[in-house]
């Protein structure tokens, strides 16, 4: 077995969050731990020690053991590039689903999984295509040239996908989208706490109004049901749409940016997904994997000895898994650098793996594929303005993405 580089009693040379080079890899760092070992013990920014899971087998395993916590409220959670006062202030709130364990989870996500089936997505399938149809719309009639795509497609589609899935006025999404950027890039403490209790007031008064006028949208319906059940929980309540409103749209918004400058800069797998729409799901899949836009933020915290990996974690000892890395392992998705739309990688770990697996994940795998299919389509001439290299992409993030991106056609 490959001796762990913490079985020596030293810590391997990696201290997070660690910034992309090339946008299209991820950090050097990232591999040459791998191949030391699958897991090893690291140092984190904001002190303190954790265990840093890389394998793609190991981290599956990881996952899916209920004996690593999701709790950020218990002491000794390993943070990633949350600082301590920022963690603090998560904690004086009620957790959202994310943070939760067990039977807590279980019921929460239990109370919500009904909007997310396959019969309730497809039927928003249409709306869907309209909304990708309008912004694509609008980007053709416009004289100018180049068009930054971020702001002409990759935003406003999830962004309105999401505030009509929730309820949430279209008209306001300027104001959460500038708060969610604030919190998940390394502004400055000041900025990341007004930002979150900015955003946690909008929700907490977007869901009172909410409870005297109960409408047709995913949390009107909670609501109403709460109501029958005599169970209304209004900060439950506000958890759960600052958790749906954030997640929903910054990680699609990027992947949208993201797969476009990755389908066009190969042309030789854009051209098989042209040829043959019904590559698009694999597509999706590959380019998932490929940028895994979400880094390694998955966190846990043993509360039993486990091991993993042949690694023993004590009870009390943080765990970092890297989807990131996990994606590229060689083991597991051959020349894992190759971006290869008919790969079938299913099994990445873009959206997690186990009880805590993304609850929108087939919500965003259609909106991508929508977005995809209909604007390589409709603007078969689409091309990079600027060469990818030069893109401005958010390599201080924890969720990588794209700042602006110039194209043309």
């Amino acid at each position: 077995m490959t001796k762990n580089v913490a079985d020596t009693g030293e810590l391997a040379g990696l201290e997070l969050p660690v910034e992309r080079g090339c946008p299209f890899a991820p950090p050097a760092a990232y591999g040459r731990l791998r191949e030391q070992a699958p897991i090893n013990k690291i140092r984190l920014a904001s002190g303190g020690e954790a265990w840093w899971v890389s394998g793609h087998e190991e981290a599956r395993a990881v996952l899916i053991d209920g004996r690593f916590s999701s709790d950020k409220r218990k002491d000794g959670f390993p943070l990633y590039t949350l600082d301590a006062a920022t963690l603090q202030q998560l904690r004086s709130q009620p957790p959202l689903m994310l943070g939760m364990d067990g039977a807590e989870h279980a019921a929460a996500r239990r109370s919500v999984i009904s909007e997310f089936t396959v019969k309730r997505l497809a039927a928003l399938r249409p709306r869907i295509q309209d909304i990708v149809d309008h912004f694509i719309d609008d980007l053709l009639a416009t004289d100018q040239r180049p068009v930054d795509l971020v702001q002409a497609l990759s935003l406003p589609v999830p962004s309105l996908v999401i505030c009509e899935l929730l309820g949430v006025p279209y008209t306001d999404h300027d104001f959460f989208q500038s708060r969610t950027t604030m919190m998940v890039r390394r502004t400055s403490l000041e900025e990341r706490q007004r930002a979150f209790a900015e955003l946690r007031a909008y929700i907490d008064d977007l869901v009172t109004r909410k409870e005297s006028e109960p409408g047709d949208d995913l949390f009107g319906r909670q609501i109403a049901r709460q109501h029958q059940e005599g169970t209304l929980d209004h900060a439950g309540l506000v958890s759960l749409a600052f958790l749906l409103l954030t997640a929903g749209h910054e990680t699609t918004a990027n992947m949208i940016s993201l797969g476009v400058v990755g389908l066009l800069s190969h042309p030789e797998q854009l051209a098989l997904v042209k040829a043959d729409s019904g590559r698009t799901p694999m597509a999706v899949e590959e380019l998932l994997r490929y940028f895994t836009i979400a880094d390694g933020v998955t966190s846990r915290l043993a509360t039993e000895e486990v091991e993993i990996g042949g690694v023993s974690i004590k009870a009390g000892e943080g765990v970092i898994v890297s989807g990131l890395s996990a994606n590229w392992d060689p083991a597991v998705f051959k020349d894992p650098d190759e971006l290869d739309v008919e790969r079938g990688a299913r099994h990445h770990l873009a959206f997690g793996f186990g009880p805590h697996q993304c609850l929108g994940q087939n919500l965003a795998r259609m909106e991508l594929q929508i977005v995809f299919d209909t604007l390589f389509r409709r603007i078969p001439t689409l091309r990079l303005a600027t060469p990818a290299e030069d893109l401005p992409f958010k390599t201080d993030a924890v969720i990588y993405g794209v700042h602006e991106l110039p194209v043309t056609w």
